[in-house]
């Protein structure tokens, strides 16, 4: 019996699953992050830029190239550990390399990516982050290193993993363009372990910077909405009474509604991807399993403070464009409707008048009936006396007579014809 036939994609998608194995990170250590995203249309992005900017970086190295079409790679270039990914939106570079700098967050690390290759990237840095990794037996002096290393209104802190590593940053910028977050590893944790924590903070970071976009994309409406909260006002006063150009009224309804559903298209993605981004940040928290150290706020503390609020503005902006539109479409139906009335009104009068003029013209049409009888008769009279002028003269009787005879013969006659074909025209 022949093997059954495999699906087409069964080995591809199996394996995708294993496609991105986080890194193995041994303490103490470093890492340098860098995300990329073009300015405008990066879901559209050419993807082979991405792929030659990446090569370009190995063959500085003289490290193994990827496979063509890859959407990841993980490999030595130097003394360090390079992991690259393409995701959506963006692509991520991150360097590990081994120790730590006396100078907590020193740039060195970063300096593995060439000033050159880093302006010619094929887009703009959305986010970069200095990791320092120690080594940690016990709680002392991991607190006054975390004040030392961060800004104190901004730190979060906590401890992750069943208290395997304490994690800490405050998601500000530093002097040199980076965040910065330090991890503080047990002895006995592995380095899966580290290195999972390590793709978790970046991963937070990323997803947070992505998400803060739909912010800025919903700042940027707040005038334009306003504008069209005030046409639509506008339009809906002028509906409260009787519409003396309803034409014009529905023509500017449906300009505010065409302004209304560009507005949604050009922002339905960015808002979507922001509510994704945002799923995605919450989720990696989620997973870090945090609890408290030394009573300070968690990540998810500073989430909920600082990043919620945000997201909620864009949900609230998305839901505000959704009512406009909403708002003109039952405006424009409305308006339709007493258009629709306005006009069965009018036909209503119109056919009144129309039976009017049918009653009248039937009336007319009558009396012209009743005229045509008489002048018929009368010269069907006149023509049966010119024909029965030899009998008077043989019979000797007057024409009067024959009139008297004849008249109600002939109306009779001809009011039948008459009556006749009315009846057969009907």
């Amino acid at each position: 019996m022949p093997p059954i036939e495999d699906h087409p994609l069964r080995y591809q998608m199996a394996n995708e699953l294993h496609a991105r194995p986080f890194p193995a990170v041994a303490a103490p250590s470093r890492a340098a992050y860098l995300a990329i995203k073009p300015a405008s249309n990066a879901a559209g992005r050419d993807r082979e830029a991405d792929r030659a900017h990446l090569i370009d970086l190995l063959d500085r190295f003289g490290a193994q190239h990827p496979q063509p079409g890859a959407t990841h790679y993980f490999g030595k270039i130097g003394k360090h550990q390079l992991k690259w990914e393409s995701h959506t939106e963006f692509v991520t570079y991150t360097i590990f390399g081994e120790g730590v700098a006396d100078r907590p967050f020193d740039a060195a690390t970063f300096a593995v990516f060439p000033e050159d290759w880093l302006a010619a990237a094929p887009g703009t840095r959305v986010t970069s982050a200095l990791i320092r990794v120690e080594v940690a037996d016990g709680d002392d002096g991991i607190a006054e290193k975390a004040r030392e290393w961060f800004v104190p209104e901004s730190l979060a802190i906590s401890r992750v993993v069943g208290d395997d590593l304490v994690v800490a940053g405050d998601f500000r910028i530093d002097p040199g363009g980076h965040m910065r977050f330090a991890v503080f590893a047990r002895p006995h944790v592995g380095n899966r372990r580290v290195g999972r924590v390590v793709q978790r903070l970046c991963e937070i970071e990323t997803y947070k910077a992505m998400s803060m976009l739909g912010l800025s994309r919903a700042r940027s409406l707040g005038p334009k909405m306003a504008e069209f909260d005030r046409k639509l006002t506008g339009l809906l006063e002028n509906m409260r009474g009787a519409v003396a150009h309803p034409a014009e009224v529905l023509e500017g309804l449906l300009e505010v509604s065409a302004e209304i559903e560009n507005t949604i298209a050009q922002s339905t993605f960015r808002f979507g991807a922001t509510g994704a981004y945002e799923t995605i940040v919450n989720q990696r928290i989620t997973v870090l399993r945090e609890e408290r150290f030394a009573g300070r706020q968690t990540f998810g503390e500073f989430m909920m403070r600082r990043f919620d609020p945000a997201m909620r503005t864009v949900k609230s902006t998305e839901g505000r464009l959704q009512a406009m539109s909403d708002r003109a479409l039952r405006a424009g139906d409305l308006l339709r409707t007493r258009v629709d009335v306005e006009r069965s009104a009018q036909n209503q009068e119109l056919l009144t008048s129309m039976d009017r003029r049918a009653d009248l013209q039937l009336r007319l049409q009558k009396t012209v009936e009743g005229l045509s009888v008489v002048a018929i008769s009368y010269y069907a009279v006149n023509l049966v006396l010119n024909m029965t002028g030899p009998l008077e003269e043989a019979f000797g009787i007057s024409k009067v007579v024959f009139a008297a005879l004849a008249t109600p013969i002939v109306l009779g006659v001809v009011w039948y014809l008459v009556n006749r074909i009315r009846r057969n025209m009907e």
